[in-house]
């Protein structure tokens, strides 16, 4: 079944575009895959009806590394200027879903955490935790080897895709936020910030040794 993409803004050509790739662009009755936001603003309201979906905020021609922060410290998942080449943006539209798109009850485990892609569920022990877009993919990446020191520079790179790093606290604040989130009365902190280098996981092994 192709993917259902919902467009904040009415697109005919893009529209067409999409189409002809397989893709199906639905309107605001049905659940989409993936969301074209065409503004930063808009992803608190489509959050609130669609939940965890997917979302590229297309941003305007003069939006710049400050706007790009700000729609990845609200939640979206990239962030594409206008005017965009189209096949840099399917291939983005392509790579979020591909993210998104987990194998089924494909589980990940470290200490008492536990994340099941196929759902987006994160828990630890018994207790649900919600975490938004990048918070999620945060986690993961610090779970894909919970041993290891992640750099600043390798995680806004490889979750956020930053190219030119400059002065940014959008990892400081959604490591803030996710170290908030998984800990509980009598667990954690998980997100350990190791000074002067980056993150790393945290868990009961930890405690253990």
């Amino acid at each position: 079944m192709s993917n259902a993409l919902h467009l904040s803004e009415p697109d005919a050509l893009l529209t067409r575009h999409l189409t002809s790739d397989g893709f199906r662009v639905v309107g605001d009755e049905a659940l989409p895959d993936l969301a074209l936001l065409g503004d930063e603003a808009a992803l608190d309201e489509f959050r609130s009806r669609y939940g965890d979906v997917p979302v590229i905020v297309l941003g305007a021609p003069e939006s710049d590394a400050v706007d790009r922060v700000r729609a990845f410290a609200r939640g979206c998942d990239d962030f594409v200027s206008r005017p965009f080449d189209y096949e840099e943006l399917l291939a983005r539209i392509r790579a979020v879903l591909r993210r998104a798109a987990a194998p089924e009850h494909e589980v990940a485990v470290a200490g008492p955490i536990r994340v099941d892609r196929a759902t987006r569920t994160v828990r630890v022990r018994e207790r649900s935790v919600q975490l938004a877009g990048k918070e999620y993919e945060l986690l993961l990446k610090l779970m894909c080897d919970p041993d290891r020191v992640f750099t600043k520079e390798e995680l806004l790179r490889e979750v956020w895709g930053f190219r030119s790093l400059g002065r940014t606290r959008t990892l400081d604040s959604h490591a803030s936020r996710l170290r908030r989130k998984l800990q509980g009365v009598d667990d954690g902190p998980f997100v350990l910030n190791v000074w002067g280098v980056g993150y790393r996981l945290l868990t009961a092994f930890d405690e253990q040794r």
